[in-house]
């Protein structure tokens, strides 16, 4: 027999305990009972039912396991792409400390959800560059997720649809006879200069990948800093104000049957996010036997209720009226 919790210093405790109450509980009932002549055999008896669904109580509480059977556990995971917008526009502060910081710290929780599977990271503002090929080494990543900065791609403005491009390539470039789950996670403020992403989402969806997008940012936005300066919008010649734009980012998740979510001080759905990339099927990358054990605490924990009941609603007489 195998014991699932097996600590015996608590059962050993709670023995003594009850021992020791019930031992006083029992002599204070015989001193009463002797007086009037009632017979000690009612009180042994008592004793003995109290007794016996006490320790099945804690034979229960210590998980007993009887038997063994073959188990057969499947090993899935799946590819993930993480495209990340390193325009100038990800420097804004209306989520502090910016933008970008902020999504490397929540970045950093998300990678560690996904430890099974092989993740990738793309950067992109007008271009779009594989700063990380899909690995499963968690070191590997968390070292490309702290070197990022905007200073990594040009700053011309922003395509969305170099990340998806690139991420498809990717996809498709992976030799495999198998179908495999592949995903998208695309981080970005929205702004969009070149807006020619629409003949891609069908080409993602052909090939099964879902597009999570996560917009960051707020509606009101804020100024973007550069140096000691700002950066000028030279169309007003004023300070440029970067502001979230959800339209194409939910338009490209709704093409392809992923989801849309959003990240500022108000609004957090990264756990969201985590869940919904959880819930998307894995492709069984291998399986194995294991030996399983039985718990089969119900048994005991049954009968010691039912004895427990009869106790309550059939008392055994121990006062002789």
């Amino acid at each position: 027999m195998i014991w699932a919790y097996p600590d015996f210093n608590l059962i050993l405790w709670l023995s003594i305990l009850f021992i020791l109450l019930y031992t006083g509980y029992m002599y204070r009932f015989y001193l009463i009972n002797k007086k009037l002549n009632v017979k000690s055999y009612r009180l042994v008896i008592k004793l003995l039912l109290r007794f016996s669904y006490f320790i099945l109580f804690l034979i229960a509480l210590a998980g007993p396991s009887i038997g063994t059977s073959m188990k057969e556990i499947k090993e899935e995971g799946r590819d993930i792409f993480i495209a990340i917008d390193l325009s100038q526009s990800m420097n804004a502060t209306d989520i502090g400390p910016t933008r970008l910081q902020r999504i490397k710290f929540e970045l950093k929780n998300l990678v560690k959800r996904f430890a099974g599977d092989r993740i990738g990271l793309i950067i992109f503002s007008s271009e779009a560059f594989i700063q990380c090929p899909l690995t499963f080494d968690q070191n590997v990543l968390q070292l490309h997720l702290d070197g990022l900065n905007t200073g990594l791609v040009p700053s011309q403005g922003t395509d969305i649809s170099a990340p998806l491009a690139m991420a498809l390539s990717k996809f498709e470039a992976e030799e495999s006879n198998e179908v495999k789950s592949r995903s998208l996670i695309l981080i970005s403020d929205g702004e969009d200069f070149a807006e020619n992403f629409r003949d891609l989402t069908s080409k993602l969806q052909e090939a099964g990948i879902r597009v999570f997008s996560l917009g960051v940012g707020t509606a009101q936005g804020s100024t973007i800093p550069r140096g000691n300066g700002l950066i000028i919008d030279p169309r007003t010649n004023q300070p440029a104000v970067s502001r979230l734009e959800p339209g194409n980012m939910k338009l490209i998740a709704a093409q392809t049957d992923g989801q849309y979510f959003e990240l500022s001080d108000e609004v957090q759905e990264i756990q969201d996010l985590i869940l919904a990339i959880e819930r998307v099927e894995g492709t069984v990358t291998g399986s194995r036997m294991i030996e399983a054990s039985a718990n089969k605490y119900f048994y005991f924990l049954l009968i010691a209720l039912v004895l427990a009941v009869v106790d309550m609603i059939l008392p055994l007489k121990t006062i002789k009226l």
